[in-house]
């Protein structure tokens, strides 16, 4: 199982994610992959996203079950604390 959430996606992303994976509310995909089809679809999220910012969520042999990376400009990036990970809030530019 791997879930994809963007935002600020330009439409071509969206609508190649929709080609593969299930939209199940607005830029929130679903689907169940091997983990080779996974990383190349997250290769095209990394090169098509320009200003957007994406998360990767799929399930993994971890303490916590599951693994995710991110891309994009997003106060929310993952950190690792003693083998979990975790999310770090970065300061809001204003």
């Amino acid at each position: 199982m791997m879930v994809i959430v963007v935002e600020n996606a330009p439409p071509r992303l969206r609508g190649r994610l929709a080609a593969w994976l299930l939209e199940v509310r607005a830029g929130v995909y679903v689907g169940d992959y091997s983990t080779r089809t996974r990383e190349r679809i997250w290769r095209e999220v990394e090169s098509w996203i320009d200003e957007g910012d994406a998360v990767l969520v799929w399930r993994a042999s971890t303490d916590q079950g599951f693994d995710f990376v991110t891309v994009g400009h997003n106060r929310r990036m993952p950190v690792d604390f003693d083998g979990l990970k975790l999310v770090a809030f970065h300061p809001h530019k204003g």
